[in-house]
């Protein structure tokens, strides 16, 4: 299965504001390692850039005069991305932006042209409730070199949250390993004698149940929520 993890810039916040695509930057995954195929791309937005995400990426309207329009790009854009996984951090966001670019040049959506879309964010919220899930903060719990992010970039994100999703999924790769590698020897294993002594059970504290409680009770109010609008429509 081929990844591809994606991340953009934009001018603002808001796309229903007007707000444009200035920057895509993608890596590329293959069995759960990087291939070093990227793609990346500044963009002329044709607008300016709010003041407050110039802060944060630090393009302005100015800089940006000089690549060319998302219509030019569009084209490989999409072949980079076709037929793969992504994964995006806060997938809405992109997701959003980049198809009402797709739609003005008159190509398809993100989700017609790819075969899944992972949102790290949501997954990273699963796998630790209650924590900040922000790419700074994986990048700190996962133990990822931040240390170049001293401003945001599509390609240095992607790149940073190609290694954090290794990292969050790591576990999946023993499984996988344990379902495609045959028994050699299964009498062997059967008659081999289990020593117990070497099992540690770590019990759960107070605190820990107490989340976790919390957490299935918000779950199922959720799956209720959802159950219920489910049966207007």
């Amino acid at each position: 299965m081929r990844y591809v993890v994606l991340d953009t810039e934009t001018t603002g916040l808001n796309v229903d504001d007007g707000h444009r695509v200035i920057e895509i930057g993608c890596v590329e995954i293959e069995n759960r390692c990087l291939t070093g195929r990227e793609y990346h791309q500044k963009i002329n937005p044709l607008r300016e850039v709010d003041k407050s995400a110039e802060e944060i990426h630090g393009m302005n309207a100015a800089a940006l005069k000089k690549f060319p329009e998302f219509g030019s790009i569009a084209e490989e854009f999409t072949e980079f991305i076709k037929g793969t996984t992504l994964i995006i951090h806060n997938a809405d966001f992109d997701t959003g932006f980049l198809d009402t670019e797709l739609t003005r040049v008159g190509k398809s959506k993100i989700s017609e042209t790819c075969h899944l879309i992972i949102d790290s964010l949501k997954l990273a919220r699963e796998l630790h409730p209650m924590k900040r899930a922000s790419l700074d903060a994986l990048c700190v719990r996962y133990g990822v070199d931040k240390s170049l992010r001293k401003m945001h970039g599509a390609l240095l994100d992607a790149r940073l949250l190609a290694e954090v999703y290794l990292a969050m999924t790591r576990g999946q790769e023993s499984l996988i390993i344990e379902e495609e590698t045959p028994l050699r020897n299964e009498k062997n294993l059967q008659d081999r004698e289990i020593d117990t002594k070497q099992i540690i059970v770590r019990r759960a504290s107070p605190i820990e149940e107490t989340t976790h409680e919390k957490y299935v009770r918000d779950l199922l109010s959720q799956k209720k929520v959802s159950d219920a609008t489910t049966e207007k429509k």
